[in-house]
């Protein structure tokens, strides 16, 4: 490699040899036959160098003659004082001098001293200035000598290096100046590349000692340029003791890199090392040199760390440093970084041979650690189109089919296989359609899912696959509540002789029950979720198969089994205890074991005060009483029930009870005051209803119709006179929708609700309206019918219209109304799904309007329930992270994330990784931040956003690492690649400016 030493050169002349003869005294002045003792003792002082103290003897002089010749030499010396004294004006004395006496024969002589005087001072400009006004043809020829060389060089110190060869040529062979004239034209030669006429005039010289010592360098330099490698060695190994410091710097350089070219490389390296870079500050090359020579020495480690200090560069040197950089890291297990090292080598087409191989490894490395920048298939697939007669092309290809499942990014994979569906790629197709599929169930993303399910198992290239497609697209099916559609798959699958190896067969026939249970297939159900509870090691899941067991027994009257099942259920203590005991009270109590029943209802209320079920259980308490004919205790369970859940549905039902069974035992006060109760406290209600007809037959039989009459007019829901019309309305369009006619069922309710908006059965036609827009996918309008709904007294419709309304509204991130629909379905539900729905979505809606505070108590109510799933339970511990982040709480969100990891899917785990790798870089752990940051890479590519934003942890992790090289190049790729998320290009651009102003102080190739 070829150094520029121009700047070095430069300074190295300063301390040159110039060897100058010029007047020292003023030429004699001509002997005047006069008495002039003032001129006398000025000229004397003049010689004597006083020339302060003659320059005004001079001027008196000058005054007191009238001789011209005297006043003429005067003002010469006059001048020439000043001058020297470097006087302000004194070059306009000259000129004076010159203007005011044309005749005077020291003329030229005034302008040659000047000149002669500033260049013995220095001043090589001042005395190229005024050796422009010498009349050359005038002087002398040794004066002329003189001024040829003092002129010549005068233009050397301007660097005008025609004028200076015009006049130091002209005193090439002169005794006095020709070896200094013969030095500086063969520095200029030496300065403009021309080797030969430098050596040639070096030579001249080179038995003078005072040249020779300098020489040494330039001959070294210039040799080393001229390719003589051995000889620039010599003459640097020689000049090296004489050398200053920094001479030593650029010697060390030229005979390290003369070594690097002879390939002698144990020999360059203490050279190379040695050389102190230009003001402190090193090139490419320079860094490049020494890298490469500890890489040839096999000391990989130190040879990275030159390597990597060539952090901008693009040309063929930067080219072979990354190259040479990624085999470096190759041999030091680094696989990550030399990936990044190959493909900006790859990148460079300096040298196509290198850009191959580059290529090459760039894709290997892909396939084996995944690429943070593109997906694997399309890494392997450009190779291969750039390379199509590379030696290794087989090899590529056979891992593009792999890379389609190892890169785990199914949804890039997926559209190069759509655009590429060749028979070779047939099983690969069905592998990615099938893990895709998977990616998008567990988003929540069906249709698409069970698409790609279909087309997985239409390729059957793989038996297992095929198998575990169909069983996938069941659940998808599932989920859809397609049930009857399901139900099939989940049986091919079980009868298929592999599923029993498979991950899912575990669980398929607890799958398989609920969808015969949801279909009303209580039989085939039964025997499912038989067979699972004989193998299942979930006890969550094993006490809700006993459950619904049971659950399926009960709904066929098979009350002994379905005891048994409940009991099952109880014991293995695990989650819906208070359900299987209610189960199995109402059990008891249909194979006329009241007793029983009483009992278990009674320990349901005891044992669990606040469950869901205890309202139920003391209701059916009150009920069973009243089968038993013990009114009193009937009525005292009835009133345990208003007193102890006051917010419960069956309030108004137990008051209508209380009523009824005082009106059965002829109490006819005490029944009006609980009927007269009901209907004042839930009007519209069908209890309501029932209070108003009971009502009605004790003021018959007590002759009050007029009274009875009066009270009716006040309700306001009920009308006498319209009584008949309405039920006949009503009932019109209920059998429309029992019979599922959706749009006369609609009609029929509209005329209904038109004719009677506070009729008796308005809340049950505006709650079936709702449910009827809602399935037709008119959620809009069915919004005005759940709010009347929910805005009436609590009845059994209530809980249903607020899960649907939130369901609307959240669809709608209408937080602002979704938010209070939701609080209250947690404290009005009965179902425990409904609770957990709407704490779930409290704890979505609370974050997304950035209450974080609210997200974080629902979450952690969330998290407290046991019959949460997977999926839920990572959303919680993903809000709690997420919001602890948006507060500054770093500590909790560190150990929300930490579980987040422990079940978190796709995207999800892509996040909660970033964050673990974000975390570790701030303890400064940075390789254990990297590792992390290598598995988002290799098996969460297709989540790009965390991706891209892990890279720049990696660049951070990798300058703590000081590995300058793929600090920048990461956040150069991030700046390049993932302009899609602004956020993250502004964080990379702001970093990589930070690194850029920091590496600029040690290497001058970095702007």
């Amino acid at each position: 490699m070829i150094l520029s030493n121009k700047n070095f050169r430069k300074q190295l002349f300063i301390s040159g040899f110039l060897v100058l003869n010029f007047f020292v005294n003023a030429q004699q002045t001509a002997v005047y036959q006069h008495k002039n003792t003032v001129f006398d003792e000025a000229l004397w002082m003049y010689n004597e160098q006083q020339y302060l103290a003659a320059q005004k003897l001079f001027e008196q002089a000058k005054n007191q003659t009238q001789n011209s010749d005297i006043q003429a030499d005067c003002a010469y010396y006059v001048a020439n004082c000043a001058i020297r004294l470097n006087q302000a004006g004194a070059d306009q004395l000259i000129e004076r001098f010159v203007t005011d006496y044309p005749a005077s024969t020291k003329q030229n002589q005034a302008y040659i001293e000047v000149a002669q005087y500033y260049f013995s001072q220095g001043n090589y400009n001042q005395s190229i200035n005024y050796y422009e006004k010498v009349d050359e043809n005038s002087m002398a020829m040794p004066d002329r000598e003189t001024y040829y060389f003092q002129k010549g060089y005068g233009y050397f110190t301007a660097k005008n290096k025609t004028e200076t060869e015009k006049y130091l040529n002209k005193v090439i062979n002169s005794k006095e100046f020709g070896s200094q004239a013969k030095y500086y034209l063969g520095y200029i030669a030496y300065e403009e590349d021309k080797y030969d006429q430098a050596t040639e005039l070096f030579d001249k010289v080179s038995d003078q000692e005072k040249y020779k010592e300098k020489m040494g360098y330039f001959q070294a330099d210039m040799n080393f340029k001229l390719g003589n490698f051995q000889k620039a060695i010599d003459l640097g190994l020689a000049q090296l003791p004489k050398s200053d410091v920094q001479e030593k710097s650029e010697l060390s350089k030229i005979v390290g890199e003369s070594y690097f070219n002879l390939k002698q490389y144990d020999k360059a390296l203490p050279y190379l090392q040695n050389y102190k870079g230009k003001k402190g500050k090193w090139n490419n090359t320079d860094f490049y040199q020494l890298g490469y020579a500890f890489y040839k020495k096999g000391d990989y480690e130190n040879a990275i760390a030159q390597f990597n200090k060539i952090v901008t560069g693009n040309d063929a040197v930067a080219q072979n440093a990354y190259y040479h950089l990624g085999e470096s890291y190759i041999k030091t297990n680094q696989k990550p970084q030399a990936l990044n090292a190959f493909k900006q080598a790859s990148e460079m087409n300096f040298e196509a041979k290198i850009q191959e191989d580059a290529h090459l490894n760039y894709a290997k490395l892909s396939y084996d650690l995944g690429n943070a920048y593109q997906s694997v298939p399309e890494v392997l697939t450009a190779f291969l189109n750039k390379y199509p007669n590379n030696s290794e092309k087989q090899t590529i290809q056979n891992l593009l089919v792999s890379s389609f499942i190892t890169s785990k990014n199914y949804k890039d994979a997926l559209e190069l296989l759509e655009k590429n569906k060749t028979a070779q790629n047939r099983l690969a197709y069905q592998k990615v359609t099938f893990y895709r599929g998977l990616e998008l169930f567990n988003e929540g993303n069906y249709k698409e899912a069970l698409a790609l399910f279909s087309k997985s198992i239409t390729e059957n290239k793989d038996a297992k696959v095929t198998n575990r497609a169909t069983f996938w697209k069941a659940e998808t099916l599932y989920n859809l509540e397609q049930f009857l559609q399901a139900i099939p798959l989940y049986q091919s699958f079980i009868n298929n002789p592999e599923s029993a190896s498979a991950p899912e067969f575990g669980n398929v026939y607890y799958n398989l029950g609920y969808a015969q249970f949801k279909t009303k297939n209580y039989t085939d159900a039964t025997q499912s979720f038989t067979n699972y509870t004989q193998k299942a090691t979930d006890k969550t899941r094993l006490t809700d198969a006993y459950l619904r067991l049971g659950d399926s027994q009960f709904i066929e009257k098979k009350y002994w089994p379905a005891l048994e099942s409940y009991n099952k259920a109880i014991e293995l203590k695990s989650v819906s205890s208070d359900y299987a005991m209610f189960q199995k009270a109402m059990s008891y109590g249909f194979i006329a074991k009241n007793d029983k029943k009483i009992e278990d209802l009674q320990k349901l209320v005891q044992t669990f005060p606040t469950s869901q079920y205890a309202d139920d259980a003391q209701f059916e308490l009150g009920n069973t009483f009243v089968v038993e004919n013990k009114e009193t205790q009937a009525i005292q369970a009835y009133d345990k029930l208003i007193a102890s859940y006051k917010n419960s549905i069956y309030v108004s039902k137990s008051i209508l009870k209380q009523g009824l069974l005082y009106f059965n035992n002829n109490k006819n006060d005490l029944a009006l005051a609980k009927l007269k109760k009901v209907v004042a406290d839930y009007p519209k209600t069908p209890e309501a209803v029932e209070a108003v007809q009971t009502a009605k037959l004790i003021y018959v039989d007590n002759g009050k119709v007029d009274e009875y009459a009066a009270w009716v007019k006040t309700l306001g829901f009920v009308s006498v006179s319209d009584e008949e019309l309405e039920a006949t309305l009503y009932e019109a369009a209920e059998k429309q929708y029992l019979q599922n006619n959706t749009k006369a069922a609609q009609t029929g309710f509209a005329n209904y609700l038109k004719q009677f908006p506070n009729g008796s059965s308005a809340l049950k036609a505006n709650f079936y309206v709702a449910q009827l827009y809602f399935s037709d996918n008119q959620e809009d309008k069915s919004i005005a019918n759940y709010e009347y709904v929910i805005a009436q007294s609590r009845s059994e419709f209530t809980e249903q219209s607020l899960a649907r309304l939130s369901q609307i509204y959240l669809k709608q991130k209408n937080y602002e109304k979704a938010i209070p629909v939701l609080k209250r379905l947690e404290t009005e539900a009965n179902f425990p799904q409904n609770i957990t729905y709407s704490q779930s979505n409290l704890m979505k809606g609370y974050y997304e309007t950035k209450n974080y505070a609210e997200a974080v108590v629902y979450a952690d109510k969330v998290l407290v329930s046991p019959k949460i799933d997977d999926k839920i339970k990572t959303d919680a511990q993903i809000i709690v992270a997420r919001s602890a982040m948006q507060t500054g709480n770093e500590p909790k969100a560190r150990e929300a994330y930490t579980k987040v990891l422990k079940t978190a899917k796709g995207e999800l785990a892509a996040e909660a990784l970033y964050y673990d790798a974000f975390f570790k870089n701030k303890d400064k752990k940075y390789k254990e931040s990297n590792k992390i940051i290598e598995k988002i890479a290799k098996d969460y590519s297709g989540y790009k956003y965390y991706g891209a934003k892990s890279l720049i942890v990696m660049a951070k992790n990798q300058y703590g690492l000081n590995d300058s090289f793929q600090a920048i190049y990461i956040l150069e790729n991030v700046v390049k690649n993932f302009t899609q998320f602004p956020d993250v290009v502004n964080e990379a651009q702001t970093e990589l400016d930070n690194l850029k102003t920091e590496e600029a102080k040690r290497n001058t190739s970095v702007e």
